[in-house]
């Protein structure tokens, strides 16, 4: 697979269109979560690569494998430096997107409880605890990722996604960021001191925010996957929604442009320098204070730019809202727009605490804040423990505590996430690969899959191409498929 290809970008006719959303703002949206792992309370050596294996351990008896797909048609597997990731099934809309998501924690909850049990179970002590955190960085200083995924129309150039695209991503971290404990004090976001390149190909030797490897998953003449992996894992159910709705509004903008040949006025916001840029926002707790450098020389706040944002998707809003609305029916495009308005304008008024219900780091620093009035100076360990336990969706248990009590915002409860834990979207391909996978699990076949392909093994060899993320008909080769199960 090559690691970086721009072709197409040549305007709408670069491309001959073959899936019929290739025309509107129909988005595939997800998400791949990578998931930190330690162990507490052993009563001998044990380390997180070997937790992680344990972990796994079902899944290679089922798979021989650690790497699978489940019936909810999400991807499972262990990625590099032991971490577990879970990759969500293709989704149409941001809550489809939340709900595999929380999927994911159930799923890797469940490893860890399992693994935990094994481990007390073989002699490591009964007060032995498996953590396994969404969150982004470790106190050892490495970092792993929350990488989004959307679907974009191969017409939009990559030099659009870094001028027009990046100050966005960047800036929008004052309502998605995490928020971290540090040495030098409270930070917005995880990532921003681990970022160190705009765009590039690589992902191990260093850190982009917007990854270019040319994998879309789909047609490669239509469509290209935007990998963006600037963002914060969040636990706040809202952040998440959020960040994956306003990028989507942004990126029709986008889209249109490039369709039409015209500048979307969002180019006035390129960055002199995005890692710089990165590093500010990240570590300016009013929202209003850092400027950030623009590439024509001018200076502008972070808050500046996401009105100047907000105010070009709004005039775009008011010319296609009934097709954006339709892009994204569950969700709505105007309820979008709305929250990102509302956010906005609280940032803007001084009144960021009130954020505290939805924001991840604001509500991190409210619980802060109220124990240092409490109880005087906190020890940063302290601190650093809690920071933590936020993120430990294995054994934590402050945010499920804030949860209970209303101080988080919950957009889904359990009962919707327990239902995505077995049944994928059933308006996209994902419908169809979590059908075979169930369908192959109870007819103990050997099978192999991935975003594109079905792989029935064994003596009779059948095999399907599920090319069209958007498409949840079967096609004539998956129902030979599914008969020959």
């Amino acid at each position: 697979m090559p690691q970086l290809r721009d072709s197409g970008n040549s305007g709408r006719e670069a491309a001959v269109a073959q899936s019929p959303q290739f025309e509107g703002f129909a988005r595939i949206f997800g998400v791949e979560t990578e998931y930190g792992v330690s162990v507490t309370g052993a009563d001998r050596p044990i380390d997180a690569g070997q937790v992680a294996m344990m972990m796994f351990r079902p899944i290679v008896s089922r798979s021989r494998s650690t790497n699978t797909y489940l019936t909810n048609g999400s991807r499972l597997y262990l990625d590099v430096g032991s971490h577990p990731e879970y990759a969500t099934a293709e989704a149409r809309c941001p809550t489809d997107a939340l709900a595999q998501d929380l999927a994911g924690e159930l799923v890797m909850r469940r490893l860890a409880a399992q693994a935990q049990e094994r481990l007390r179970e073989s002699g490591h002590g009964e007060a032995l605890r498996v953590h396994v955190f969404k969150n982004n960085a470790d106190s050892a200083g490495h970092s792993f990722g929350c990488h989004e995924n959307y679907l974009v129309r191969r017409f939009v150039s990559l030099e659009q996604v870094e001028h027009e695209l990046l100050p966005f991503l960047i800036t929008r971290q004052m309502y998605t960021g995490a928020g971290r404990v540090t040495g030098d004090g409270f930070e917005i976001t995880q990532r921003a001191d681990y970022l160190d390149e705009a765009i590039s190909s690589a992902t191990t030797r260093s850190r982009p925010m917007v990854n270019t490897r040319d994998e879309p998953h789909a047609d490669p003449e239509e469509f290209r996957r935007l990998h963006v992996i600037i963002g914060d894992s969040n636990r706040s159910q809202w952040a998440t929604w959020m960040k994956l709705a306003v990028t989507h509004l942004v990126l029709c903008v986008i889209e249109e442009s490039a369709r039409l040949g015209k500048p979307s006025g969002f180019e006035a916001f390129a960055l002199a320098d995005p890692g710089e840029a990165n590093r500010a926002v990240s570590g300016d707790l009013t929202c209003r204070t850092a400027r950030l450098a623009l590439a024509d020389g001018r200076e502008m706040g972070a808050l500046d730019i996401q009105r100047g944002y907000l105010r070009i998707v709004e005039r775009f809003m008011a010319d296609h809202a009934r097709a954006m609305d339709e892009a994204m029916p569950r969700d709505g495009a105007g309820h979008a727009l709305e929250q990102w308005r509302d956010v906005l304008g609280l940032l803007a008024d001084g009144r960021g605490d009130e954020l505290a219900d939805r924001v991840d780091w604001a509500a991190k620093l409210r619980l802060f804040d109220a124990l240092h009035a409490r109880h005087g100076r906190i020890a940063q360990s302290k601190l650093e423990q809690l920071d933590m336990d936020y993120h430990d969706i294995a054994n934590g248990s402050l945010y499920e505590s804030m949860l209970r009590r209303g101080a988080i915002r919950r957009l889904l409860d359990e009962s919707e996430a327990q239902r995505a834990l077995t049944e994928p979207p059933s308006d996209t391909r994902a419908a169809l690969r979590g059908r075979f996978v169930a369908a192959a699990l109870d007819a103990g076949a050997q099978f192999s899959c991935d975003w594109t392909r079905l792989t029935l093994a064994g003596s009779s060899h059948h095999e399907a191409v599920i090319l069209d993320p958007f498409r949840a008909e079967p096609t004539e080769d998956y129902e030979r498929l599914m008969r020959a199960l």
